[in-house]
C-alpha cells in the first residue's frame, strides 16, 4: 500500500515532466519545419542538376553557382536536425532522470539540471544554425536578383 505522501510525490514528478513534454512538442515542430526545408533544397538541387547540361554556357554558370548555395543550405539544415534532434533526446533523458531519481536513492538534481543545460545548449546551436541556413537563402535571392537586374539592364 502505498502512502499519501508518496503519492504526492509522484504528482509532483509528473508536473515537473510536463514543461520539458510541452518543449519536446515544440521541438518536434521544428524538426517538422527543417526537415520540410530541407527537403525543398535537395528537390531544388536535383532539378538543377537534371537539367544542368540543357542549360547554356551561362546559364550553366549560375546553375553551378546555385548548387554550391544549396549544398550550403543543406549541410546548415542537416546540422540543425541533428543538433534539434540531440536537444530532444537529452530532454527525454531528463524526464527519465526525474523519475528514476525518484525511485532510486540519488540526488538527481544536479544532473537533471546539466542535461537540461545541454539540451537548451543544443537547441540553441539548432536555431543558430536555422538562421544561418535562411540568411544563406536570402543572400542567395538579392544576389540572383542584382544579376537579373544586370542583365535586364545590359539588354
Amino acid at each position: 500500500m502505498q502512502l499519501p505522501g508518496q503519492i504526492d510525490t509522484i504528482a509532483q514528478n509528473i508536473q515537473l515532466a510536463v514543461a520539458p513534454v510541452f518543449l519536446l512538442t515544440a521541438i518536434g515542430t521544428f524538426l517538422n519545419v527543417l526537415a520540410h526545408r530541407l527537403s525543398r533544397v535537395v528537390d531544388r538541387a536535383r532539378l538543377i542538376e537534371e537539367n544542368l547540361h540543357d542549360y547554356a554556357a551561362e546559364k550553366r554558370t549560375l546553375a553551378l553557382a546555385d548548387l554550391v548555395v544549396l549544398d550550403r543550405r543543406m549541410a546548415a539544415v542537416n546540422a540543425a536536425i541533428a543538433l534539434c534532434t540531440l536537444s530532444a533526446l537529452f530532454i527525454c533523458v531528463v524526464v527519465a532522470t526525474l523519475f528514476v531519481g525518484e525511485l532510486l536513492p540519488m540526488r538527481a538534481s544536479v544532473l537533471v539540471a546539466v542535461l537540461f543545460i545541454i539540451a537548451t545548449s543544443l537547441l540553441t546551436a539548432g536555431l543558430m544554425l536555422f538562421l544561418y541556413e535562411i540568411r544563406i537563402a536570402l543572400r542567395s535571392v538579392r544576389v540572383r536578383a542584382e544579376v537579373l537586374t544586370r542583365g535586364v539592364a545590359n539588354s
